[in-house]
């Protein structure tokens, strides 16, 4: 029986530096943040790399929790952070209170939510406002701010504000 998603797994190239966004931004705390790899034929067979090496760290927030790899090997090569238009997994939602005053609190910590028209703003649908923006290393994360009477609103998880920690 498969009982929820567990965590949601980032590769960084700057391990300590994407760490202190992260528990800026939305209150993650690494959980263990030690482990590292190299020459282990297992963890070679789980992830189909062979030869790898890298830093890993685990994150948690509120009902979640966030993985963190830095590649030393093999060495990752120069790619675009994704669109949401990729195949793949493109991006993870954390829900806000007050749209407005996260996504100005998040540009301080370094996220960004440009546009080509100019700088992002909220888009209001009624039942959620939300917006996309970009960690410091470009990854997609949205934004949103469900209304009570949003059927997947958050409030209806066990812990909805994930940066403060409130239930």
């Amino acid at each position: 029986m498969i009982r929820g998603i567990h965590h949601v797994a980032i590769h960084v190239r700057d391990m300590d530096r994407m760490i202190r966004f992260y528990r800026e931004a939305f209150g993650f705390e690494p959980v263990d943040e030690g482990f590292t790899w190299q020459e282990s034929p297992e963890i070679d067979e789980i992830i189909g790399v062979p030869g790898s090496s890298a830093r890993n760290a685990m994150l948690e927030a509120g009902n979640c929790y966030l993985e963190m790899f830095q590649f030393v090997a093999p060495e990752p090569p120069p790619t675009q952070p994704l669109d949401p238009y990729h195949r793949g997994y493109t991006h993870f939602c954390v829900d806000a209170t007050d749209i407005a005053a996260e996504v100005e609190r998040l540009r301080g910590l370094g996220m960004t939510f440009e546009r080509a028209h100019g700088p992002g703003k909220p888009v209001d649908f009624g039942i959620v406002k939300a917006l996309y923006g970009r960690d410091p290393e470009g990854n997609l994360i949205e934004i949103q701010e469900t209304a009570a009477d949003c059927p997947f609103d958050a409030r209806h998880l066990p812990k909805a504000d994930l940066a403060r920690g409130d239930a």
